[in-house]
């Protein structure tokens, strides 16, 4: 069963979004939040795998709120999708920053928002292609590799470069450990150590190294 935690300052908007996850049997809602001061402590208190966060809210907004967060590691097992109306550019930049596994809108279809959740958490990252797009062009205008620090690479054995190679193109740990012949929970324990050795604070600040040291396209 996926606990989800669905933080939104509409009444009408979390109503409607409960009924739409719970028609699918292996998903929850554990608690609701109207602002984001209490997203952060209902994510204390029930530790959901998933959290739809909106970004305009009263008290704290999303944005602050998924950070706070992500910056708890004993919350690190909450995965935060950012779902919102707003696609506005900063608010996409500062919502990876702060660590979201995902930036949706809410114009997305109910079976595209089930889905979302159900790879959410399994540890995947997902855009909605409005987004993607936004994403990919703020990427291109980034500088390039040879242009950016060196990042230090040396304390990974071969096998955790394989890994990150795979978390830097949003593989979830499913989709890692069948490709390298893992089962999901060694491939979990790998990305566990990556994060550890690399004081990374989640999954898309891996990408992001993965990107900046240049790592190779993986044979999908």
């Amino acid at each position: 069963m996926i606990s989800v935690l669905i933080a939104d300052d509409q009444v009408l908007v979390r109503t409607g979004l409960r009924a739409l996850l719970t028609h699918d049997p292996e998903i929850t809602v554990v608690a609701e939040s109207r602002t984001g001061q209490d997203a952060v402590r209902a994510v204390q208190a029930h530790r959901p795998d998933v959290v739809l966060m909106d970004i305009r809210m009263p008290v704290m907004d999303g944005i602050e709120a998924t950070r706070r967060i992500c910056a708890d590691p004993e919350l690190d097992g909450s995965r935060i999708l950012i779902l919102t109306t707003f696609d506005e550019d900063q608010d996409i930049i500062d919502a990876v920053r702060a660590g979201a596994a995902g930036y949706l809108l809410k114009d997305i279809a109910s079976e595209e928002l089930r889905t979302a959740v159900r790879t959410a958490a399994a540890g995947g990252n997902l855009l909605s292609p409005t987004i993607a797009r936004k994403v990919m062009e703020h990427m291109a205008s980034a500088p390039s590799p040879q242009d950016e620090p060196s990042v230090d690479l040396s304390e990974l054995t071969d096998r955790e470069i394989e890994v990150l190679t795979r978390v830097g193109h949003g593989d979830t740990n499913a989709e890692i450990g069948a490709a390298l012949f893992l089962s999901p929970a060694t491939a979990r324990t790998y990305v566990s150590r990556i994060l550890a050795k690399l004081q990374a604070r989640d999954r898309t600040e891996l990408a992001i190294i993965a990107h900046r040291a240049g790592l190779p396209r993986t044979n999908r």
